[in-house]
């Protein structure tokens, strides 16, 4: 299935309440047409207290087809679910982070230092108001 396709099937649910489960957000939804999926992301929690682990107040739930997933968004988005207003609304698609840097600056990848950065020698360096402006040659050496 292509990825674009399901997202235009997936609507993003916010708001949700705590006390709010998959079965909870089933029977809401499915009156709008037939779902293929429903998850509620489990909120990260200390490993000693899984049994507590609670929701991140936002679920996804995907459609059949694109045309059941707008109904949903049109009849349920800041209507009310156990108590809490919801903000529903096509899911987006996240961006995909850079390849293999995870959380580290994107300057230190070697490839992008090659294509963004120029050599001292080429950058004119810094001046100094009042000093006298000196670069470094390619083999090292500092010139006035």
């Amino acid at each position: 299935m292509e990825e674009g396709t399901k997202t235009k099937r997936t609507v993003f649910i916010g708001g949700v309440g705590d006390d709010v489960d998959e079965t909870a957000l089933m029977a809401a939804f499915s009156t709008f047409g037939d779902i293929i999926e429903v998850q509620l992301p489990i909120a990260p929690t200390n490993p000693s207290q899984q049994a507590s682990a609670k929701h991140r107040g936002f679920a996804f739930v995907t459609f059949s087809s694109s045309e059941d997933a707008q109904d949903a968004i049109d009849n349920m988005d800041l209507n009310e679910l156990q108590g809490k207003v919801l903000k529903v609304n096509l899911a987006r698609h996240t961006k995909a982070p850079v390849q293999g840097l995870g959380n580290r600056a994107v300057w230190e990848s070697e490839e992008w230092l090659k294509e963004h950065v120029k050599p001292l020698s080429e950058s004119g360096g810094v001046k100094i108001a009042g000093r006298q402006s000196r670069s470094v040659d390619d083999d090292g050496t500092m010139e006035e």
